[in-house]
Order: structure tokens, then sequence, then C-alpha cells
């Protein structure tokens, strides 16, 4: 009989957590135990790509896995953030857990900092996007069929016109040439509503639009 590895997928909600969630899933090697994302306390939104935290839930329900969320305070000081994270993956440690899967894709310092911070946890990091040419890797997301939003974008690179949009090729052609197809350099983030490992689109409209701090702007969006 041949076991599967345990294994908590860092998930966001958009398309890179998605697509690394789709490829460990296919691969055959690996049980997801659950998603894992965190959640700021006071405003119930993820860190970052600001997603309410029930569509996190609603997405996690479509794709039939469980949801971690772990609360992590407004304004959380990076010294917080790392005793919280230590603390939780000494818990799914505890549960069998024995590797976190993370969608990044070619930034050397954010692997680097995940692999430093995991390294007295016992927890082994995947990263199954690495190295790939996030254009590569973009066509690959669509034509699995995946339906992605953009929620938020850094306005000092991509302009606030695209929020809102669901990503598609005629949409990327008008991207500026400096912008990262996949946003990797924090250009701007997603929102997946819809693909092959759904059981249900996630049914989501746009109220408003945020801003916070210098440089992102978001779309927020709602369940309908």
């Amino acid at each position: 009989m041949c076991f599967k590895r345990r294994a908590l997928v860092s998930f966001s909600g958009g398309k890179d957590s998605m697509l690394a969630l789709h490829k460990v899933m296919n691969s055959g090697i690996y049980e997801i135990e659950s998603l894992f994302t965190t959640v700021n306390k006071d405003n119930r939104r993820t860190a970052i790509h600001g997603v309410r935290e029930e569509i996190l839930d609603d997405q996690a329900s479509s794709l039939g896995l469980p949801l971690r969320k772990v609360p992590i305070p407004d304004n959380c000081t990076n010294e917080e953030y790392e005793q919280i994270m230590e603390r939780e993956m000494r818990r799914v440690k505890q549960a069998g857990v024995e590797y976190v899967v993370f969608g990044d894709i070619f930034l050397e310092d954010v692997r680097k900092y995940r692999e430093k911070n995991l390294s007295s946890t016992g927890i082994v990091p995947l990263f199954p996007l690495w190295g790939e040419s996030t254009r590569d890797m973009m066509n690959q997301f669509l034509s699995l069929g995946y339906q992605t939003i953009i929620t938020a974008v850094d306005h000092h690179k991509l302009s606030e016109k695209f929020l809102g949009k669901v990503i598609d090729q005629d949409i990327l052609k008008t991207f500026p040439k400096n912008v990262d197809i996949c946003g990797e350099n924090g250009e701007y983030h997603t929102l997946v509503v819809d693909g092959p490992l759904f059981k249900e689109p996630v049914r989501v409209k746009t109220v408003n639009r945020m801003v916070e701090g210098e440089y992102y702007i978001y779309q927020d969006v709602k369940l309908l």
C-alpha cells in the first residue's frame, strides 16, 4: 500500500496558491490535510490580499477541503507573525503534517524567509511552481479553466482600471511591459472563483474600492 504524504497548502485565495494546490493534488504524492491562511482578527480579511473571510470559507467548501484560519493582529510585526507561525506549524506537525506548500515562483528572498522560519519546526516547505516561466504558468492556469478576478493593484505599477477584471489573454495583452504577467513582484493580487477543482463557482459581486497604505488599491468583493 502506498501512503500519501500529508501536506498543508498556504492559501491566499489567489491564482498562485490555487495552481500550487492543483499541482500537488494531481501529483498523486500528497494528501491535502487542509488549506492554511492568516486572517486579520479585526477586519476578518486575509493579510495583503484583503479577501473577506466568508469568501475563503466558500472557496474551501467548494474545493472540499478544510480551512485552517490563523488570526493575526492588525499591524502585526514580523516578530509577532513569526511567533504565531511557529506555534501553528508545531501544532500541525503534531497532527501529522509533514509539508507546507507555497505558490512562490522566483523571489529568492521570500523562499529563504519561509525556509528559515520552518527550519526549527520539522515541517518541509514545497514550492511546486518554483522556477517556472510566469508566462507559461499563466497560460497553464487559464488553459485549465480557472477564472480569477483582479482584486488589488499596486497603483504605481498597474492602473486601477484593471480592478474587478477577470483575467484572460486579452486583458494580459494590455498589461504594461514592465509588469510581471503573474504579478510576482506584487503588481497585483487575485481571487479565484471557479475552475476544475471547484464543485461549483464562488459567486461574488464587486462593491467598493479601498486605498490601503501608499501602494495598494483594493477592489472589494462580497458573496452574492
